[in-house]
């Protein structure tokens, strides 16, 4: 229930869109039940009766509505899917949001394909709940009501009959329900799987062909796609038996329904058309009963995918963090570490430990020790990609937790031992972080690097897109 109030949460800015949408249903789903109302005066009236006024204006009558309920079924399906697909992008856009502002502890337990199928595939499924499905789901329901009107209308005895085996089906179809969303969720997993190792191979496409690793790498992901193969196949299993049931129960209802009715029409006691109008209404009512099953197995498919998106938006982010609220402008005589001391989260001893160090203002030092000796993990204390586990950090004799990250991070300059280039412009590239910068600025960047002559020469000077990590230069 708590999955289905924070969805909701999404629908209330478009609330009157989906107000017009449920009008439009309930129109489609009124209309739908007056075509089964009307066969009882076709059979009684016309057929038997030889009524020609009726004649007349029945066809007629028929074919307005006909164009009316085309009307209000373009509109619902219109204004569902608009809004359906407008929730989703707000999903995703606050999804990605919450994501950026993660702290980095967050990305090394992390793959990048995980975080991708998170916010592509998850998102996308739950876009075939909000719009496809909660279209069906009003639609149908409320077809389905008024289906039942009419049937209660003709003979309240006879509809009794149809119906008692509903609740019969409710049960098994629940409990299958909760196996399909158990078993999507374990399959989202699968694509996250899946898309994790398409990016690792992709990206480094150039090792893979230098040590000849295509075939490892194939039946790698293959085996990846084999389970995922699987695990759609249980879900398969699983929804695939909620149709033949309900089709079954509907089935026994008919029988019943043909077994009561035949015997008063044969009595005298009910009228051809009465009969055949219900019918006409019991019948038609097994489509919607039919998708209704389906919605609900598809409502549990995106609530496995709900479920993973939301868990990842209840992690607290570097914003929700209520420390830092002084903006620091520059650093005018040193900074300290003061017995800072560092372990990972699935570390059993530490990165760092009780180091003490001064820097002076001006002053330049290099950090030199053996791979995994903890240079890199002290440099990732400086601008707070994590929190020393104790000690603290001083610039200008202040703790920099008390400083606000945006500020403190404009400090620093980070030259990664990973050269990550975006697909982007140069120009871009180059003022990353910065974009107000002049091209001036730019060029005189560019030229310290020595990189000026070679940029003007690309087919767009410092317009060239680089392509995924400069894969373009």
């Amino acid at each position: 229930m708590n999955l289905y109030l924070r969805l909701l949460d999404y629908v209330r800015p478009y609330w009157f869109r989906l107000l017009v949408a449920i009008g439009c249903a309930a129109g489609v789903s009124i209309l739908t039940a007056a075509f089964a109302w009307l066969v009882r005066p076709v059979l009684d009236n016309i057929f038997i009766q030889r009524d020609m006024d009726l004649l007349v204006l029945l066809p007629l009558l028929v074919m307005v509505l006909a164009l009316v309920k085309g009307a209000m079924s373009f509109g619902q399906i219109y204004l569902m899917e608009w809004v359906g697909s407008r929730i989703v992008m707000d999903i995703r856009k606050r999804l990605y949001h919450h994501l950026i502002f993660l702290p980095l502890g967050f990305y090394v337990k992390n793959p990048t394909g995980t975080l991708m199928s998170r916010v592509l595939s998850d998102v996308s499924l739950i876009q075939i709940s909000v719009s496809t499905v909660v279209k069906n789901l009003f639609q149908q329901c409320l077809t389905v009501l008024a289906l039942l009107g009419v049937m209660f209308y003709q003979d309240w005895k006879l509809a009794s009959i149809a119906v008692f085996l509903l609740p019969a089906a409710y049960f098994p179809v629940v409990r299958m329900g909760a196996r399909v969303r158990r078993l999507s969720k374990t399959g989202q997993e699968k694509i996250a799987d899946m898309s994790s190792t398409l990016g690792e191979t992709f990206s480094g496409i150039r090792l893979v062909k230098a040590f000849g690793n295509e075939q490892y790498e194939t039946e790698r992901f293959h085996s990846k796609n084999k389970h995922y193969f699987k695990n759609v196949m249980r879900i398969t299993r699983v929804s695939g038996l909620v149709s033949p049931l309900m089709e079954f129960f509907g089935t026994v209802g008919v029988a019943l329904v043909i077994l009561y009715g035949g015997y008063h029409v044969i009595e005298g006691t009910m009228t051809p058309g009465t009969f055949t109008s219900f019918m006409a209404a019991c019948l038609m009512m097994y489509n919607p009963v039919r998708m209704l099953s389906r919605s609900y197995t598809a409502i549990q498919q995106a609530l496995g995918a709900a479920e993973r998106v939301f868990t990842t938006m209840d992690l607290e982010t570097e914003e929700d963090r209520k420390e830092g609220n002084v903006v620091v402008s520059g650093i005018e005589s040193s900074m300290e570490f003061e017995g800072v001391s560092f372990q990972y989260e699935d570390s059993h001893q530490h990165a760092l430990d009780q180091i003490n160090l001064s820097v002076r203002a001006g002053e330049s030092i290099a950090l030199v020790g053996s791979s995994g000796s903890g240079k890199t993990t002290l440099a990732n204390l400086i601008p707070r990609f994590f929190n020393p586990t104790r000690g603290r950090i001083l610039i200008d004799g202040k703790d920099i937790r008390n400083f606000t990250l945006s500020s403190l991070r404009r400090l620093i300059g980070v030259v990664g031992q990973e050269i990550v280039l975006f697909d982007d412009t140069v120009r871009n590239n180059v003022a990353y972080g910065n974009n107000q910068v002049s091209q001036d600025e730019i060029h005189a960047a560019t030229q310290s690097a020595f990189a000026h002559e070679f940029i003007t020469r690309m087919p767009d000077g410092y317009q060239t897109t680089l392509g995924e990590n400069g894969v373009k230069l």
